[in-house]
């Protein structure tokens, strides 16, 4: 395996965790969860709902393009 290809598999193993504990982040609007009143944790939860679903309709998406 050649070095672009092994740094391209490196990246991929760290932006996918990354990107979801960013997503989270933005979720909670850097808030702590101790911190947050019922309705924000509330909207909070339904962000993270919505992003898991657009990321699964990307997958579709990539899926049915093959």
């Amino acid at each position: 395996m050649d070095l672009n290809r092994a740094v391209q598999t490196v990246l991929r193993m760290l932006i996918g965790p990354l990107t979801r504990i960013g997503i989270d982040y933005l979720a909670r609007r850097g808030k702590p969860e101790a911190e947050m009143t019922p309705e924000e944790k509330d909207q909070a939860r339904a962000a993270r709902e919505i992003a898991r679903r657009a990321k699964d309709a990307a997958r579709l998406t990539r899926r049915l393009g093959r």
